[in-house]
């Protein structure tokens, strides 16, 4: 379903490797081609929208999402406004709030060793958590461990 009749869908933003965040959206066929998409953001209620400095875009050279660097995740809640536009009107506005530490992809744990020994087919397996720019207790992560033998 398009987003309030702008003809474009699934605006989804991603948060990866700390500080690095990329939102994007799909332009349905029912999209007329002279239609362009513009993304502005803000990260809390009192700034100004700024609009997306590196838009990502497809063969018809339509913005179809934005690469952020430096975001800056800790408790805020980021504001999203996409605009479509035709001639230079804006003919339909989509809004969307998100708290950021919810669209985070963590990165792997880091300095992972695992030391068996073979006398008593033991294994210690040690590792650090993952890089994250919000998170500063250990505690709040959980890990799964899968073990194979071969």
């Amino acid at each position: 379903t398009a987003m309030n009749g702008t003809a474009f869908e699934n605006f989804v933003c991603v948060i990866y490797n700390v500080s690095f965040m990329n939102c994007t959206w799909n332009v349905s066929r029912t999209a007329q081609g002279d239609t362009q998409y513009f993304l502005y953001w803000k990260s809390s209620r009192r700034e100004d929208f700024m609009e997306c400095q590196n838009y990502i875009k497809d063969n018809h050279g339509r913005h179809t999402g934005c690469r952020f660097q430096n975001v800056i995740i800790e408790n805020k809640r980021a504001y999203f406004l996409v605009n479509a536009s035709r001639s230079g009107q804006i003919i339909q506005s989509y809004e969307k709030n998100i708290d950021l530490y919810t669209i985070e992809k963590l990165t792997p744990p880091l300095n992972v060793t695992v030391n068996c020994t073979g006398l008593s087919y033991r294994c210690e397996i040690q590792w650090q958590r993952p890089r994250t720019s919000h998170v500063k207790r250990d505690r709040c992560f959980k890990y799964e461990i899968d073990v194979e033998n071969m």
